[in-house]
């Protein structure tokens, strides 16, 4: 599936040349964790393996998702020779991916650049349809939001992916793992595993690795049955299973499964299966232009007035105010189709720290 080159290479061999596109907002943890192993690369092996280029639409600075301004290399339009491009996404993705940047990707891929993505660029490179028919990561809170809008795109749960000449990775630190294996197939594994060594990085995590936490850590517990009727629950949102039926696929009576939640917990299994549910509606609310009608419904609510009145509850506000919150209605235009899609620009730290605190991460743990 791959194509990527394998074993040492030569000598004489020039550098790789890999350039940074960062959208605005974009995580600086996943940047730093695709950068440093390539200048480690360098530095453990004495010679110039690898090259890179930081790059933003107009070469203008861009503010990373914690506030921190970082001033670029070069515009995207007046980059050096490229051999990878990686997009660098972050919070609020889908108001920050303008036609301006598709069409420059798409200009790349038609020069044949190998093409990746972390954290949330991903969704760059799908509104350009340079995912279509690709095996894709992205980082899991996007995963749902993507798979509504991109179904030509093979979604993964897997922590990072690499599909002939695409790469993407979820968020965080996968982008570590996604390039120590880049790194290993271009040079050997003893390179990618001195790397890791310096970075005190005990294990490198492969394709097969998935990027949610367990669910025993999740939850707290080790307990093989609340945990598989868990996992039940959160592959059955959209037609959710009976919590009798539930009962029968685990083993366990009925009384048993309420004893479980209580006692693991602290609340009803039926209480905790409509968290799940609400937890995955706010995420397509904030990430998608879906209606209300429709959020209710792929969130395996029957009616629409039942899902405002148990959102409101949960959350404290209607679904509707959740959408005005994060300008996502004035953003239906803007998926998937990359001639539709418009910027809003950021004013600085505060706005980029505004936008992080009204993501649904924010909401995902009640204290």
């Amino acid at each position: 599936m791959t194509s990527f080159n394998s074993g040492a290479q030569p000598q004489n061999r020039a550098p790789q040349s890999i350039g940074f596109l960062l959208l605005d907002n974009f995580t600086l943890i996943s940047l730093a964790s695709a950068v440093e192993p390539l200048r480690m690369a360098n530095q453990l092996s004495g010679r110039e393996l690898y090259r890179w280029t930081t790059l933003t639409v107009d070469g203008g600075q861009v503010w990373a998702s914690d506030g921190l301004q970082i001033t670029p290399d070069a515009s995207m339009h007046k980059a050096p020779t490229l051999d990878t491009i990686i997009v660098c996404g972050g919070i609020g993705i889908q108001r920050t991916v303008t036609r301006e940047h598709v069409s420059w990707l798409q200009s790349q891929a038609r020069q044949s650049r190998r093409l990746g993505a972390v954290c949330t660029g991903s969704w760059a490179l799908a509104c350009a349809g340079l995912l279509d028919g690709f095996d894709c990561s992205v980082h899991w809170e996007c995963l749902a939001a993507m798979q509504e809008a991109f179904p030509r795109v093979a979604m993964s749960t897997r922590l990072f992916t690499l599909d002939r000449n695409r790469f993407t990775s979820s968020g965080g630190t996968a982008p570590l793992d996604m390039m120590l294996h880049l790194i290993s197939r271009d040079h050997g594994r003893e390179l990618s595993a001195a790397i890791s060594e310096m970075f005190v990085y005990e294990r490198i995590r492969n394709e097969q690795d998935h990027q949610r936490v367990p669910l025993k850590h999740m939850l707290g517990t080790n307990q093989p049955k609340l945990q598989e009727i868990v996992a039940l629950m959160e592959a059955n949102l959209e037609e959710p299973i009976d919590l009798d039926e539930l009962a029968v696929y685990v083993a366990v009576s009925r009384r048993q499964l309420e004893r479980l939640f209580q006692k693991y917990l602290h609340c009803s299994p039926s209480r905790y299966y409509l968290k799940l549910r609400l937890i995955r509606a706010r995420q397509l609310l904030k990430q998608t232009p879906m209606s209300i009608i429709e959020v209710a419904s792929v969130c395996g609510f029957v009616s629409t007035p039942h899902f405002s009145k148990c959102y409101r509850e949960y959350f404290g506000i209607p679904p509707r105010d959740e959408r005005v919150g994060s300008n996502t209605t004035q953003q239906v235009a803007m998926l998937p189709l990359p001639q539709a899609i418009v910027m809003s620009p950021l004013s600085g730290p505060m706005s980029a720290l505004s936008q992080a605190r009204n993501e649904s991460t924010f909401a995902s743990v009640r204290l």
